[in-house]
Formats: structure tokens, sequence, C-alpha cells
């Protein structure tokens, strides 16, 4: 690994020490909470829609957890508003592994994906299309 995975490496610290858009949001369009329990993370994304119902126009999150499922949360409320609930739908672990920037071994993929897939399965649940309770579980 060259100098650009240290760039990456040091911007997924940067976000898990200095988190974007962290925080409970007051009233959201939906919220969602996630845990990984292998590992203890958990996170809770909230989600404000545009008048259109369709388009994020804000994401903030709050949790505990490593410093790639903080990071990965962080990171992804700035790169989701502008998004629309069927390009949310359509990611998947491979963007969020390329919007990290940096090789993540096997073990810590579900910690990098969580934030994705709590918001994911929140859009599905306030579409109407999910029905898992109140927690997404990473196992």
């Amino acid at each position: 690994m060259g100098m650009g995975s240290d760039m990456y490496r040091q911007q997924i610290l940067d976000h898990y020490k200095n988190p974007r858009n962290h925080g409970e949001l007051e009233d959201p369009s939906f919220s969602h909470v996630g845990e990984n329990p292998s590992c203890g993370d958990t996170i809770r994304m909230d989600v404000r829609l545009d008048d259109d119902g369709e388009t994020i126009d804000y994401v903030s999150f709050s949790g505990d957890g490593c410093a790639i499922s903080q990071a990965s949360a962080s990171m992804l409320t700035q790169r989701l508003p502008g998004t629309t609930l069927e390009e949310l739908d359509e990611m998947d672990t491979d963007d969020v592994v390329e919007m990290l920037g940096v090789d993540i071994s096997p073990m810590r993929i579900k910690c990098a994906v969580l934030a994705e897939k709590v918001v994911q399965d929140g859009a599905k649940i306030h579409e109407g299309d999910l029905d898992i309770g109140e927690t997404t579980t990473e196992e």
C-alpha cells in the first residue's frame, strides 16, 4: 500500500475523531438503528427527505463503534444528500469500500457496511417494503 492508502487511512481517522453530521436529527422523515453484535458497533441513521418524498435532503448519525463503522457512517452522511431512495437501494458493499478508499478485511466488512444497511433498511421500512422490527443486525 502506497501513499494513497495512507491518505485514505488519515481520512478515516479524521471522520472517526471529527464525525460529520453526528447527533440525532429533529423530526426526521425516518430513523433506524442497527448493530453488529460481533464487535459491538451500534448506529442510528436519521434521514430527512425533500418535499418530493424521494430525494434525501439531510442525514445524521449517532452511535458507538470502531473507527471503520463510525467513519463509514460519517462519510455516508456527506454522500447521501441529493440521492434518491431508489439510488440508495442500489448501493452495495463495493460502493462503501470505494468510498472508504482502503482495502477492508473480511472481518471488518460488516463494520464498514453497517451504516449503509441501516439507512437502506430504514428507507424500506419507511416505504412499507420491510417489516423487520426495530433493529438491523449485521451478523
